[in-house]
């Protein structure tokens, strides 16, 4: 028995979490210093390939960064100034290249011109770290100097990152800390997730550390880290806490209390955790180092968080035994359950049909903006509008002539042939606005093309897709790459690889959770219950922030489409989230069923039960996901508002109404499984400790496993 064996191992166990914490926390932190800022593309794309191609033969033609120079007397009488700086920038030991034409990159109205800037070494990252030291270097006396481009987007977005991270802790993490104490009315029971949530944290930092050893992982793991973790732990650790103070409120004492608790919510914990873990497993098959990095996080914070809620926190719980409850405040009440939740899943049960049918209504017309989902990449407009690498972006777009120049689709060429047709060919395509030789070595040509709006827009991608379709000139072979035909692959890539993660994620949580109630009937509703979920809080995205309806009151510009990358990991978390809430509930509902053999009884005695825990869960992870969603990030406000419908809809109208409807009309066949396969829930399955609930009576044997 796992209880009795933490009880008797309490104080090695803890002695061995402090050694953790102290490693964590001296190596682990240490992540940060290896993580990458890139990853978004897919390095198997013929964009990727060509790029690295471009790079070989011609070096690096990529604009790293973007110096707009800006003057109100107008731009002339300052090209000395600007000329002296763009020389003296050129012979710095980390700059390769300063591109600068004053005919060709002045602003229409005279006032402002830009200079490209190239900077030594042969990734993103290791450019990003030369930016600091050249950054001073640019600035040009007599003109205002902002700096945009890639590398200064890339530094922003990470720096923007790590102070949204930062204040979220800092805002969540005393407000949460006041709900535990109202949650659990006392004080010691109320640290107790904190400490699981630290746990998870650095643990999960210590397990991604570990995988930079092997391969590269993107600094956007530290937010999956931060949320699910603090989420996590304190879901699994809310659990195991009520159901061990239940357990001594029964009269037990505490080496029987933690044994009935880890027989019976420490079952639940594992399965959800497995649950989440296989269901970001599924992150893993997408070719991006950023959502492969994300399932790593993801994965090693869950994994964490329940190994320390089902070792770490109940050798605590037995080290404390009665004294959980130490630090009670009298003025909260004793929290005595009135039988509310009970009541209203009796309710429910009495007119089931009309219950279901209005939950579904409701959530059908949330989910309605779906239909006119739109996808695309995505650009400086996902940081703040006032942000120096946003607004020379801005000023680019509308101020110059010939749109595209910074971030040009590149063409090689690599062969002879008619060149000279075929580039009169490609500026034509439509959509183009021109397009000329730029570079050219034996028989390989790169060509660059201008094209009319933003390089992360629909039309741009539709030039790559009108160049890729030109025949080829006869001898010669072609490659397409560029901002625009990165986006374009990365979509593809994407769509190719969803219905696998798809698979992964339902035939993990069918196993599971069939492994854990021995039906068939319960995972597939689940799988049902979860894409309703999703659909709604997928609703309100598009409805937000593709239409921009939530643009003004949180402070972002809508761009008509959705960052595809984004929505994939917000459908992995909240999937794996919404399977949480469900393994949460069904666990309390087949222990009545094993004790009573009544299925409307052990719906509502499940919902009784487990009803103010699933709701108090829910409130605490909002709390955690608002605390990002007030950052400056746009995506990372996307994620927040999605995640925060979809935990809100699902702990209350669907876990509340819905599943208990359903579950009232299914009646008995809620339990169903074929004889083979109940037979192996039989031998294999995930059962809680007979002896950790009241015996069923003999006559009230599960009759559908036979």
């Amino acid at each position: 028995m796992w209880g009795k064996a933490v009880y008797r191992l309490r104080w090695p166990v803890l002695i061995a979490a402090v050694g953790v914490l102290l490693v964590s926390g001296l190596w682990g932190t240490g992540v940060f210093g290896k993580l990458t800022g890139t990853g978004f593309e897919n390095r198997s794309s013929d964009s990727y390939v060509a790029t690295q191609k471009i790079r070989d033969i011609f070096g690096d033609q990529a604009i790293d960064l973007v110096v707009l120079y800006t003057a109100p007397d107008g731009i002339t009488a300052h090209q000395a100034d600007i000329q002296a700086t763009v020389q003296n920038v050129k012979g710095r030991a980390d700059v390769t290249d300063v591109l600068w034409d004053p005919a060709r990159m002045t602003s229409t109205d005279g006032k402002s011109t830009y200079v490209g800037v190239r900077l030594r070494g042969d990734t993103q990252d290791a450019k990003r770290e030369l930016y600091d030291g050249v950054r001073p270097a640019l600035d040009a006396p007599g003109v205002t100097t902002e700096v945009g481009g890639a590398i200064a987007f890339l530094k922003a977005v990470n720096t923007q990152t790590t102070k949204d991270i930062t204040f979220a802790e800092t805002v969540s993490m005393p407000i949460l800390l006041l709900l535990l104490i109202l949650i659990f009315r006392g004080l010691v029971a109320a640290v107790t997730p904190l400490v699981v949530g630290v746990i998870a944290t650095l643990g999960a930092f210590t397990a991604v550390r570990l995988i930079t050893l092997a391969t590269d992982v993107s600094v956007f793991a530290i937010n999956i880290i931060t949320i699910l973790g603090l989420g996590m732990a304190i879901d699994y650790a809310l659990f195991i806490v009520s159901r061990f103070r239940e357990e001594l409120a029964a009269g037990h004492d505490t080496p029987e209390a933690l044994r009935r608790t880890l027989s019976t919510a420490g079952r639940t914990v594992l399965v959800s955790g497995l649950t989440i873990v296989l269901a970001l497993s599924s992150l893993l098959v997408f070719p991006q180092i950023f959502l492969k990095s994300m399932g790593f996080g993801g994965m090693a914070a869950v994994a964490v968080a329940m190994i320390a809620s089902l070792t770490v926190l109940p050798a605590f719980l037995a080290v404390l035994g009665p004294r959980i409850n130490a630090g009670r405040l009298g003025f909260l009440g004793r929290g005595r359950e009135s039988g509310a939740w009970a009541r209203l899943a009796t309710s429910v049960m009495k007119k089931p049909v009309w219950y279901a049918l209005g939950v579904i209504v409701v959530l059908v017309v949330i989910a309605l903006p779906v239909l006119k989902i739109s996808f695309g990449g995505f650009d400086e407009r996902l940081l703040p509008p006032d942000s120096t690498v946003r607004t020379v972006n801005d000023r680019l777009d509308s101020g110059f002539t010939g749109a595209g120049t910074t971030y040009p689709i590149q063409v090689l060429v690599t062969g002879s042939g008619d060149l000279q047709s075929y580039v009169d060919s490609v500026g034509h395509v439509p959509g183009a606005t021109g397009a000329a030789v730029s570079a050219q070595q034996g028989t390989d040509t790169l060509i660059s093309v201008t094209y009319k709006g933003e390089p992360s827009s629909p039309e741009a991608r539709d030039v790559v897709r009108e160049i890729r379709a030109l025949p080829d000139p006869a001898g010669a072979t072609v490659q397409v790459t560029g901002r625009s035909a990165t986006d374009l692959d990365l979509l593809d890539s994407l769509g190719d690889r969803l219905p696998y993660a798809a698979l992964i994620m339902g035939l993990a949580t069918f196993l599971l959770l069939f492994l854990a109630f021995g039906s068939i009937i319960l995972p597939i509703k689940a799988v049902l219950m979860n894409l309703i979920s999703l659909g709604a809080s997928f609703g309100v995205v598009v409805w937000g922030f593709q239409q921009g309806h939530l643009a003004g009151l949180m402070n972002f510009t809508a761009t008509g489409f959705l960052d595809p990358t984004n929505l994939i990991l917000v459908l992995v978390i909240l999937f794996g989230l919404a399977t949480d809430y469900e393994v949460f509930l069904l666990s309390r509902v087949r222990e009545e069923w094993d004790a009573t053999g009544d299925n409307t009884t052990a719906v509502a005695r499940g919902v009784q039960h487990t009803g103010r825990i699933i709701t108090a869960a829910a409130l605490l992870l909002v709390i955690v996901v608002a605390g990002f969603a007030t950052g400056e990030m746009m995506f990372i406000k996307m994620m927040g508002v999605g995640m925060i419908v979809a935990i809100v809809v699902d702990a209350t109208l669907v876990r509340m109404v819905l599943v208990p409807a359903t579950m009232r009309l299914l009646g008995r066949w809620n339990w169903w499984a074929p004889g083979p396969l109940g037979a192996i829930y039989r031998r294999f399955g995930i059962k809680h400790d007979s002896t950790a609930a009241d015996p069923a009576p003999a006559d009230a044997r599960d009759p559908v496993h036979a």
